[in-house]
Parts: C-alpha cells; sequence; structure tokens
C-alpha cells in the first residue's frame, strides 16, 4: 500500500474519565483531551514537510470531530476542509452505550477477562462490520495519499490490524493511546508518542 497514514483516536472525554462507555453516543472533551489534541498536532506539525500535501479525515462524531479541529489549527489547515467519513466511527455497543464500566463489571466480574468484552453489549456492532468499513475506506482511490486520520479507540485498533493483518486475537491485544499516534506506511506501523505537559490548555 503506497498510503502514508497518521492515525489517531480522539482526545480523552467527558465519559472516558467519567468510566462510561460512548460507542455512537458522545461527550465532549475534557480539559487534558484538548491538551492531548494540542500535543498531536503539534507534533503533526513539525512531521509534514508539505501540509498541502495532507487531507484530514474524521469520524463524523463529535469527540472525534473537536479533536480534528484543534488538530487541524495546530497544522495550519482550515478546519472547514476536514472531511467526516462514517466509516471511521466508532463500534456501535448496543446496549451498553452511556453505561458505567464499573457497574458492568459490579454484574458481570469476569467480564474483562476477555480483551474484547466490549463486544459482548447486546446489539453491539460486530467486529466484522466494522473490519469491511475499515478495508473499504483503505482500498478506496479517493481517499488522499497522505491522509490524517481521527478515529476512536476500538475502530483504530481494527485500522491498524487491517492495514498489517493481524488477527483478531492481536487487534483486540494493541493499547489505545489518547497522548499518542502512528504512522502507517509501507505495510509498518510506527508509534509516536507526545508530550502533553509541554502544550497550555485551550480555553473553553
Amino acid at each position: 500500500m503506497s498510503k502514508s497514514i497518521f492515525l489517531l483516536r480522539h482526545g480523552q472525554t467527558v465519559f472516558n474519565a467519567q468510566q462510561r462507555l460512548q460507542g455512537h453516543c458522545n461527550s465532549n472533551l475534557t480539559n487534558l483531551g484538548q491538551q492531548q489534541a494540542l500535543a498531536i498536532g503539534l507534533s503533526l506539525k513539525n512531521k509534514l514537510a508539505n501540509k498541502s500535501q495532507w487531507t484530514i479525515y474524521s469520524s463524523p462524531l463529535g469527540r472525534a470531530v473537536q479533536t480534528a479541529e484543534i488538530v487541524a489549527q495546530q497544522i495550519g489547515i482550515d478546519p472547514s476542509d476536514i472531511v467526516q467519513d462514517p466509516r471511521l466511527q466508532e463500534f456501535c455497543l448496543g446496549n451498553w452505550e452511556q453505561a458505567y464500566i464499573p457497574d458492568l463489571k459490579m454484574k458481570q466480574p469476569r467480564l474483562c477477562e476477555q480483551k474484547d468484552w466490549y463486544l459482548m453489549a447486546p446489539n453491539a456492532e460486530s467486529y466484522f462490520n466494522v473490519k469491511d468499513r475499515i478495508e473499504d475506506f483503505l482500498a478506496d482511490i479517493s481517499v488522499s495519499e497522505n491522509a490524517i486520520v481521527i478515529s476512536h479507540g476500538l475502530t483504530g485498533a481494527v485500522f491498524r490490524g487491517v492495514y498489517v493483518g493481524m488477527t483478531y486475537d492481536e487487534v483486540f491485544s494493541q493499547d489505545l493511546p489518547q497522548d499518542a499516534y502512528f504512522l502507517l506506511a509501507n505495510d509498518k506501523i510506527s508509534r509516536i508518542q507526545c508530550d502533553i505537559h509541554s502544550v497550555k490548555s485551550l480555553t473553553v
């Protein structure tokens, strides 16, 4: 694959901080989440030789769009040029959306023994449906050869897995960072850590 893709997860949200599941529902970035987006945007700015060659693609879910706008501003790309693509949105987590994770664990003490426990939610979107979405995105010739992709924790893990051909277990063994992002190029994945302590929070 000839594309070069910077892949990142949205910054921390209110629901993340509260240990609540989001899926297709949304909550805004926290102050920390804004700092994470700022740090990634500044890091990307220093890595892009020519910003005009890059296109930003974002999940249409609010937390991803909010992150994408912060990143775009740091790079110097007009936020109105962000392409919202539903193929990048998070798994639908069915009946567990907005649920508190500690409550789920209390009812099912062994729930988190499986790394893909999120997908046990009644009416959750299947792994294969999300995998198909990502495969379609990666094969889409209309997607820029140089793409910055803002997605989500679980969908981002599937994205990386599809890119290098991971097994199902390998996909769900990955970490889901909000203070780091990934370069996908030449059929390899490189992790890039960011220092959020070097940025100041946005004024809300």
